[in-house]
Parts: C-alpha cells; structure tokens; sequence
C-alpha cells in the first residue's frame, strides 16, 4: 500500500479563504437564534435569580440564630436576636444586663424588595425574660438565647421572609424545630387561626 503525497493545499488563495471563516448569513442566523432563546428563557431566569436572594436571606437569618445560640455557649452569656420589622433589619448583640457593649454585635438590612414577618407565641408574654429582652431589643420581637444554649419560651414561633413581585409572592418560612431548641426553614405550613 502506498501512501498519499504531495501537496493538499487549495490550489489558489481565494478558496482557502472562503474556507477559513463564517459567512456574514451564518453569523446573523446564530445571533437571531441566541436572541430568541434568551427571549424565552429570560422571565424564567428572572424568577430564578429573585427566588435564590429570598433562599439567600431566609439561609443568612437561619445561620444567625446558630451563630448567636452557640456564641451564647461558648461565652455563657445569653444572647438577643432581634428583629425590626418596619425597618427590615435584624441582628444579634450580647443582652446588655452582662455586659455594657458588644464588640461582637451584627446587624444585616433586607434587600429592597423583601419582607419579614414575625408570628409570636400565643401564651407567655408578660414573663420576666421578656422584659429583659424587650429592653435589649428595643421593644422588637427578639429571639433569646440562653446561656446553656436554650431558645427563651417567647421566642417567635415563625418568622416569614416574603418576595412581591408583579403580584407574584414567594415566602420563606424559619420556624421552631419540633423540640424546641432550634429553628429550621419549615416546609408544608399549615395556616392556623389565632383568637384574640
């Protein structure tokens, strides 16, 4: 057998140059193809991206409270995360009867378009940890942790991250663990109907 020799250039340079590249009708039909596909798949990315700041925020005040009831531990100081409703903030702080200023204290702001709401516990609400935690809270809603790492008995039962958007409403859900020490992004809430 023998093998092929010689030269397999094109014979001349106008036709290795219409080889070489894409037309000018080539390159317009990928460009319109890309156009309509980033048409269709745009509203759906849109969602995407509103829904992972929601799962972000919901995840960034889940953490908060571990951060804040394993500080409570491992300083044997109780703790206060607190919630500003109106404001769209939250943070967590040492509570103030220990110690006069917390060099440790955080405080993080909700995006523009998200929401939180606090549902509190029915019973319970005029007990002396509540005091002292409202006085550190400055009168908000708060989460206290204790010293040994427990959740105080009027720590709110659910908090609610919600997202509108165009009459759309996504929500995220934080609320108590079945055993009472923690809380964790709920799932299949059942609405239940609180009497005066």
């Amino acid at each position: 057998m023998t093998s092929p020799t010689g030269n397999n250039r094109p014979a001349n340079n106008s036709e290795q140059r219409r080889r070489a590249g894409f037309t000018l009708v080539e390159l317009i039909c990928v460009m319109a193809l890309l156009t309509i596909v980033m048409a269709l798949t745009s509203p759906s990315l849109a969602r995407f991206f509103r829904g992972r700041s929601l799962d972000s925020e919901a995840r960034r005040f889940l953490g908060l409270t571990r951060y804040g009831q394993s500080r409570a531990v491992s300083e044997g100081v109780p703790m206060v995360l607190w919630i500003d409703q109106e404001q769209g903030t939250y943070g967590l702080k040492a509570e103030m009867t220990y110690t006069e200023e917390d060099g440790k204290a955080l405080e993080f702001e909700l995006a523009k378009d998200l929401k939180m709401e606090v549902q509190l516990p029915v019973t319970g609400l005029e007990s002396i940890p509540w005091k002292i935690t409202t006085e550190v809270a400055g009168n908000r809603p708060a989460i206290r942790f204790n010293a040994e790492g427990s959740m105080g008995d009027n720590s709110p039962d659910y908090i609610v991250f919600r997202q509108e958007h165009e009459g759309e409403a996504d929500e995220k859900w934080i609320g108590r663990s079945r055993n009472r020490l923690s809380y964790e992004i709920t799932t299949n809430i059942l609405q239940t109907v609180r009497l005066p």
